[in-house]
């Protein structure tokens, strides 16, 4: 049996992660779009032969657990030979939504597969029935082009047939085919650096700390679950509504935890719906493994290990693990925050001195799509707002900022106006927003935009009715609010909603604030 140095263990985790790390410097770097290269809105990885992840950059939490799920499942059905490339987006398949395209690309050494590296990025414009692909839709097929594993490369050659099928179902084709170049890049770049590594320290060593990273991390979540009392604990949430209807969508989890095992339950949660929130079975994975990564604490590493000792149960046809074709466009963005808000508050009842009070449990996505008269083109702005975190006991939730299933940054004022027909009229803390208590919970946001044509909007957002909670007394956040400014008055827009704009009308969005936090229970 080859004994395990520690320390080579620490460099190889640090290797691997450099891997994704340099791949998502490279994918910034090299897009085209403000979505991606300003806001950061992709993910990176390494994967073994079989599909689980050895390591992700710090990106995007809600690609956890759907992104092995993609590698998994593309591996399955399309043989990939050195010098190929897989494109997909399906969320049936491993995927999120229709704009977050996943490429995968095997690592061959001296003819062996021994790796893959695959990157996901949110495409501002995939088609569908409204700008931005993010639609009031009932139908995935409304939702825009859906992409099942095909290789958009092969042997090292880009296929242009695949490649025009995707351009001309997108309003943006330009910009489209700039992100996939650097997507393809992006692969390119970490097959390499990994043939690097495998030359320098040897193939059979490579593989020995690759697969000893994945026990480590399998290791060190079964002592933080032994942290946790065992028992059941339950907690339920709700999505205000689909878009369609004004009906409350339950999010229900019993989370059982035994020693160094933890089972989470969502099989109670409310039926499938006929608007965009239902979340396909990846994206709840995601949320849970992202919820228990969170209770290992900074620096920890981040594999397919890490995820052995927990158990997802989903109930098929719910809002957490939707049948085809569904409309899942929000299930990605929206109900993955509910999910975590669900099971963070079951785990407050286990572990009150650490889970903090709900943040502010949306996305508060917003797309706008017109003709830009200065550039002689169409364009499709899409950005999600930051928001309040909640209050925890050991202070005060932090303010404006990104939080759980988003981990994107802002798209600055002076892009969106150098980029887009747009003019930013306020961008600041909505103060007092966070919920009142010993501790208060963070502040959202206010963002006021002009628009310089006529132009169709998109809003997907939560938690404009139902507030953000607090615990043990604390006070909940307030709710955010979706406002149309037309000729200086004022008309509320509803938490989903498509409509279509003019020049001169402002849309301003005010994010929620986080809960607040009072004491521990006695």
């Amino acid at each position: 049996m080859n004994r395990i140095n520690p320390i080579y263990l620490e460099i190889f985790k640090n290797l691997f992660s450099s891997v994704a790390e340099e791949m998502g410097g490279v994918l910034q770097r090299t897009s085209f779009s403000p979505n991606i290269k300003e806001r950061k809105d992709f993910s990176c990885a390494v994967f073994n032969k079989e599909g689980e992840m050895v390591a992700q950059a710090a990106h995007i939490p809600v690609h956890l657990g759907s992104m092995p799920e993609s590698v998994k499942i593309a591996v399955r059905e399309i043989e990939l030979e050195e010098g190929d490339m897989l494109m997909l987006n399906d969320p049936y398949r491993g995927g999120t939504h229709l704009p977050d395209v996943t490429l995968v690309a095997p690592v061959y050494y001296e003819g062996e597969l021994l790796f893959y590296v695959a990157n996901r990025a949110h495409h501002a414009d995939v088609g569908g029935m409204s700008a931005g692909s993010m639609p009031l839709s009932t139908s995935i097929f409304q939702e825009g082009l859906i992409v099942p594993p095909v290789k958009v490369v092969k042997g090292g050659v880009l296929d242009k047939d695949v490649l025009e099928i995707f351009l001309r179902n997108t309003r943006t084709p330009e910009e489209r085919k700039g992100d996939l170049m650097a997507q393809i890049i992006t692969n390119r770049v970490g097959a390499e650096r990994l043939k690097g590594i495998i030359e320098k320290e040897g193939r059979e060593k490579v593989l020995l700390y690759a697969n000893a990273l994945l026990d480590y991390g399998e290791r060190l979540m079964r002592e933080v679950i032994k942290k946790i009392p065992d028992g059941e604990y339950y907690f339920e949430d709700f999505l205000e509504d689909d878009g369609i209807s004004a009906k409350d969508i339950a999010i229900r989890v019993k989370l059982k935890v035994d020693g160094d095992e933890a089972a989470v339950d969502f099989s109670e949660s409310d039926k499938e719906v006929e608007g965009s929130v239902n979340a396909v079975r990846s994206i709840t994975l995601s949320c849970v493994y992202y919820a228990f990564q969170c209770l290992m604490g900074e620096n920890v590493i981040s594999n397919g290990g890490v995820y052995r000792p927990v158990k997802v149960i989903t109930k098929k046809g719910t809002v957490v693990d939707a049948n085809f074709p569904r409309a899942v466009a929000g299930g990605n963005v929206e109900t993955s925050q509910r999910i975590v808000d669900v099971l963070l508050g079951a785990l407050s009842h286990a572990m009150p001195d650490i889970i903090p009070a709900a943040s502010q449990g949306t996305m508060n996505n917003i797309a706008i799509g017109g003709f830009d008269e200065r550039k002689g083109k169409p364009f499709t702005y899409y950005e999600t707002i930051g928001g309040g975190m909640g209050a925890f006991a050991g202070g005060d939730g932090e303010s404006a900022v990104h939080s759980h299933m988003t981990n994107t940054m802002n798209t600055p004022v002076e892009v969106i106006e150098h980029e887009y027909p747009l003019k930013v009229r306020e961008y600041s803390i909505r103060r007092d927003s966070g919920g009142r208590g010993m501790y208060r919970g963070g502040d959202g946001i206010v963002r006021e935009i002009e628009l310089l044509c006529d132009a169709e909007v998109s809003i997907l957002s939560e938690r404009r009715r139902i507030p953000p909670y607090g615990l043990f007394g604390g006070e909940p956040g307030m709710t955010g609010r979706n406002v149309l400014i037309r000729e200086g008055k004022e008309e509320i827009l509803p938490s989903k909603v498509n409509v279509k704009l003019r020049k001169g009308d402002i849309l301003r969005i005010e994010t929620p604030g986080g809960g607040g936090y009072s004491s521990l229970p006695k």
